[in-house]
């Protein structure tokens, strides 16, 4: 099994390209992140090159963060902020060959929210589809979250079939699904052919596997028996420093 180091969450105290080589370090085969656009890009392109690391995804800027805003693209009235925003991850995206751009939506409800997120969608997945990328979508559980547009699996299901662009999927995070909604397996096999990226963290704390309610090393041992080989994402919450958290990936290249 591959693993992917979610730099949103590891090695937080360093630079993004500093973090890209300590996860190599460590052993992971990917990186992925959530906001690098303040990175200086050169530096992480660097980084990437040095270690023969991908960068496998980013998310779109949030919005105003001091306001607590979450992603704009389901906002009525902030199209010219939400377009932006996703001109600016795919170009960021474009020059370290990033292939996956997590839109987010943002904390809005209701019928003009979902008209605004699909018409946002189109246009990320038009843009996105000259650069080879995918545009991934991802429900953010209730408890992390609340007011968070998408929380669901089965309605992103249902806007990825009304926007029915080729290169619009899921990302499933473990984590989320096991806390909004449970029965992950089952889940995981009746989306399977939606879902672009996967991701995970121990449940309910989203600290590093080997605890919860969440068996991580079944989850592995699951998606391997489902032929999953791309890198899957740890997005968790390290409760000291990452290089001491990492046992369970230890576990899995023993």
């Amino acid at each position: 099994m591959k693993f992917s180091a979610n730099l949103g969450f590891l090695w937080q105290e360093l630079a993004l390209a500093d973090a890209v080589r300590a996860a190599a370090a460590a052993g992971f085969d990917a990186v992925e992140c959530h906001w690098p656009y303040d990175e200086p890009i050169d530096q992480v392109a660097a980084a990437l090159a040095e270690t023969g690391l991908p960068m496998l995804g980013l998310n779109t800027r949030r919005g105003d963060v001091a306001r607590g805003e979450n992603g704009l693209s389901a906002l009525p009235g902030r199209g010219q902020e939400a377009r932006a925003a996703i001109d600016e991850a795919i170009g960021y995206a474009a020059r370290l060959g990033v292939p996956n751009i997590h839109v987010m939506a943002g904390f809005a409800q209701g019928d003009r929210a979902l008209i605004t997120f699909a018409d946002h969608l189109r246009y990320a997945t038009d843009r996105a589809a000259a650069h080879n990328m995918t545009i991934l979508i991802e429900p953010l559980n209730r408890h992390d979250a609340p007011g968070y547009f998408l929380a669901h699996t089965d309605m992103a299901a249902d806007i990825i079939a009304a926007v029915n662009a080729p290169n619009l999927k899921l990302m499933f995070d473990f984590y989320h699904v096991q806390r909004q909604e449970g029965d992950v397996f089952h889940r995981f096999e009746a989306l399977r052919p939606l879902i672009g990226h996967i991701q995970f963290a121990s449940v309910p704390d989203r600290g590093a596997p080997g605890q919860g309610e969440l068996d991580l090393s079944e989850v592995f041992r699951f998606l391997a028996r489902c032929g999953v080989d791309g890198p899957l994402g740890a997005e968790y919450k390290p409760a000291t420093a990452t290089g001491n958290t990492l046992a369970w990936l230890q576990a899995q290249r023993a």
